[in-house]
This record gives C-alpha cells, structure tokens and sequence, in this order.
C-alpha cells in the first residue's frame, strides 16, 4: 500500500509564493511507485485547501479561482487515523482524505519558524524536517547565532535592534556607527529569501536599510559587511543520531548579496549546474564550490556540528561567508525548510531528489517511532479527590 504524503505549502508569509514553487518540485519529484502526495495549500489567511488544481503551479497565477475550484479542509484525527475533512460538510461532497505523514514545505515566518510544526506536532501526525524547537530557534538570526557561539562555530558579531529602538533613530544609528562601523548589513530577525536585507555604507544609506527592514519585522539585526566576500552554502541530511553534508556551493549574484531577485527571478542557467530549473534550482552557482578541499571539509565539519547543536531534523542548508581578506569563516545562518530543499546540492553528488525526499519521509517516520517510546503523560489521581474546592492551582489549597 501506497504512503500517502501529505505536502503543506503556502501560509502566511513573505515567502509564500517561492514555498508553493518549492513544495510543487516536490510533489514532482515524490516516487509514485511508493507515495500517493496531496498537496495541501496553506493560504495567506491560513485556510487550508486540496483537491482541484492545488497541484498545478499555473493555477496559482490566479488563486481566487484555485480556490473555488479546491475544498476547504480541516484536519481531524479520529481512532489514530490522520484526516482531511471537508469544511463545510457536505452530503455529496469530497470524501475525507487521510494522510500517513506530512512533508511541510513551507518558508518564512508564522510557518517556518515553529508555527506549522506545533500546529502538527498537536494534531500527532508524522511530519517530516525541524521540530519545534529547531525550527523557532533556526528561524531567529540572532538566537541561533547565541547557540552557535555556545558550540563554537564561529559567526560575525551583531546587535539586535526593536521598534522600540527605532523611535530614537539619531541615538540608533550613533550605537551602530560606534559598536560596528561601515559597511554593514541590516537585516529583519526572523525573515528568509534575502526579503528586507541590505547593506548600508553611510548614514543615508543605513536610514535606508533600517526603513526597509523595519517594513518586515519588528526586530532587526545588523552586523559588520565584510567587503571581500565570498558566500558559501552546504545542506545537510540526518538527525542527532546520523547527519551528513552534501557538496558546497558558491552562488553568484548580481549585487553585493544574493537577492530575492537573485534567488528565484534570475531565470539563468549555468553549464555547471544544469540550470533551468525552479526556485533556488535556478540560482547561478558554482557546484563544486571553488574553494580548497581543506576549507571544504572545514564547512562540511561546521554544518554537521551546527544542525546537530540546533537538534534538526531533515535537510537544511547552512549559509556560509569567507573573508577573503584573511581566510576567516563565518556561519552566517541556516535555513529549517531551504529553498527547493537543496535537492541540486545533493543530486551532484549522485543522491537524486526523489531518493532525498525519501529519506525525509523515512526520518519521519524514524522520529515517530523514537517519541512513541517516551513518557508524556504521568497518571495521577489528583482529579479524583473528594472536593476540589478552594484548590488555588497546582500547588494545592489555600486554608
């Protein structure tokens, strides 16, 4: 019998539209021979909907009338089965639809960051990627750099700034200019796909940055540039017992970063690549990446030690940046659910996607199995005593 996989996508985020690129060269590239996917869509009011055209990516040039053509759904679990149940409820309507596990290609915040992940771990259905914990932390720039320090992976030292702070704008700009100096990068905390990030060489330019970024989160980090960059990335596959990188990458770009634009507008192709494809697929890159296979294995040793420090799960893709002014590396983040999940990092080296996501379904699945054989509830029969009143909370009673 068939696995059948639930792919989520969507959801209220910045990066909506790149997540349903994303998922949909998922859903492609599933075995059929093994799964039966669903793509389940995540809209920007987070509805959730399937059936119809939730699986054609030209449908989504025109959503109202995806939507109509979809079904709502709410998900139900019911005797341990796992299920999409039409909403509203109707005679002659679509079936209920159960799932087996759920592959979540999601980026950005309110989905990527822990949300989606409680919002599945509470309904108990086999998810595959980060849990909770490795997704919120993963999704916060400044936090996952205090967790990188603590298990000394080496990052670029920052500030982080609120709304708060940009009130007083002379007095934020002088903390900057005092603490960092120019250049420097202005990004938002918790957001993805280079969305609001800048990097400002004078104060003109910095009020510039801190406008943008503001525009997209209420907390934003600023750091040092370096100006003799060059940007590494690597992914990684596993859990805390087995995780291993995949090759590393040089990506190009047209600015002094990799821009939204860059990541999934860019449309190139590159004889090093096969280029072409969707998504980040179809960023410019290098793959190999042109660096030693010293500082190659360097990287690779790095990721491997930074996913299992988050306690990740699934595949990844680490961020790196070389001054090579000095030869000093730098992580600079990491990135839960990746564009494209990374699938052209691992394909070089001989893992085809289809095989990638097969391993995510079957960590999964391993995950579950692991959880099943701990203690989550503890039976007591406190509930059962002759009179509650005056009971004032856990603690006990008040006389």
């Amino acid at each position: 019998m068939k696995i059948r996989v639930g792919v989520i996508f969507g959801g209220r985020s910045v990066e909506h539209e790149v997540s349903v690129i994303s998922a949909l060269q998922a859903v492609q590239n599933l075995d059929i021979s093994k799964y039966e996917p669903v793509p389940v869509y995540l809209t920007k009011d987070n509805d959730l909907y399937t059936g119809g055209n939730t699986g054609n990516i030209e449908a989504y040039k025109d959503i109202p009338a995806l939507l109509r053509g979809a079904q709502r759904v709410v998900p139900v679990k019911e005797k341990g089965r796992f299920l999409l149940v039409p909403y509203p409820h109707k005679a002659f309507g679509m079936k209920p639809v159960e799932l087996d596990v759920m592959l979540p290609v999601v980026h950005g915040t309110n989905a990527e960051d822990g949300a989606l992940m409680g919002y599945l771990k509470t309904w108990g259905i086999p998810f595959a990627g980060c849990d909770v914990t490795a997704a919120a932390v993963g999704m916060d720039k400044y936090i996952q750099k205090t967790v990188f320090m603590d298990n000394d992976i080496p990052v670029l030292p920052c500030r982080r700034y609120t709304t708060k702070d940009y009130k007083d704008i002379e007095s934020l700009i002088k903390d900057i200019e005092d603490r960092l100096g120019y250049p420097v990068i202005v990004k938002p905390v918790n957001s993805g796909s280079s969305v609001g990030i800048s990097v400002a060489h004078d104060k003109e330019g910095l009020i510039r940055s801190l406008d943008n970024a503001y525009t997209f989160a209420n907390v934003i980090l600023v750091e040092h540039a370096i100006t003799e960059l060059q940007e590494i990335n690597c992914s990684v596959v596993g859990d805390l017992d087995e995780a291993e990188a995949s090759l590393c990458e040089e990506p190009h770009h047209t600015d002094e970063i990799l821009s939204y634009e860059d990541k999934y507008m860019s449309g190139g192709k590159s004889s090093k690549t096969g280029g072409g494809s969707k998504g980040m697929a179809s960023v410019q890159r290098t793959i190999p990446a042109p660096i030693s296979d010293e500082m190659t294995k360097r990287i690779q040793s790095l990721a491997v030690r930074a996913f299992q420090s988050l306690g990740c799960n699934g595949v990844v893709r680490f961020d790196f940046m070389i001054d090579r002014s000095d030869g000093s590396l730098y992580l600079n983040e990491i990135n839960t659910i990746p564009g494209s999940l990374s699938f052209y990092l691992w394909e070089p080296a001989g893992l085809p996607y289809s095989k990638l996501l097969d391993r995510l379904i079957d960590l999964a699945i391993k995950r579950r199995r692991d959880e099943d054989r701990v203690t989550f509830s503890f039976e007591t029969n406190i509930l059962s005593q002759s009179s509650l009143k005056g009971m004032k909370g856990s603690k006990g009673t008040k006389s």
